[in-house]
């Protein structure tokens, strides 16, 4: 199955970070760039922590971190709520072949959408994972990706 095009946001911008950057000095750089425009926002990428860890939790609007907080909306857990949505699994061979044998799988990837005033500014119609099969015997990486179909919100 070939999925629908992905909606594309009217401002985008690619920030490399490194594995120690604060969620909260992204989430001021992020409203630095913006500054009074009103504008969609997608953080997404390899986050390396479960949804209970306190940088997803930062992110997801259910704890603050260095006194500041935000409110975007996790678009998988949106999507699927009862599906835990595993991007590092065992499934894939290079997980269980590489340095995580006894790996359980869990969700350390994630796509999230900026709320403003009464919620999220963009909606999901659909939320897919990516690279979760081999092509041709190959594996793209030891992560699944994730894949999302966006709407305005109105």
């Amino acid at each position: 199955m070939v999925p629908r095009a992905v909606a594309a946001a009217t401002f985008s911008a690619v920030v490399e970070l490194s594995v120690n950057c604060r969620p909260s000095r992204l989430a001021t750089l992020i409203e630095e760039v913006l500054g009074d425009r009103s504008l969609h926002v997608v953080v997404a990428g390899d986050f390396d922590a479960p949804p209970e860890e306190a940088s997803i939790r930062f992110w997801s609007g259910l704890q603050s971190l260095q006194g500041m907080s935000v409110a975007y909306r996790d678009v998988w857990q949106w999507a699927h709520p009862h599906d835990p949505g595993h991007t590092f699994t065992p499934v894939n061979p290079l997980v269980k072949s590489g340095n995580w044998p006894l790996e359980a799988g869990r969700r350390i990837d994630y796509l999230f959408v900026r709320c403003r005033g009464n919620g999220p500014t963009l909606r999901p119609e659909d939320c897919w994972q990516i690279f979760n099969q081999p092509v041709n015997g190959v594996w793209a990486s030891d992560h699944f990706g994730l894949a999302v179909s966006l709407e305005e919100a109105r």
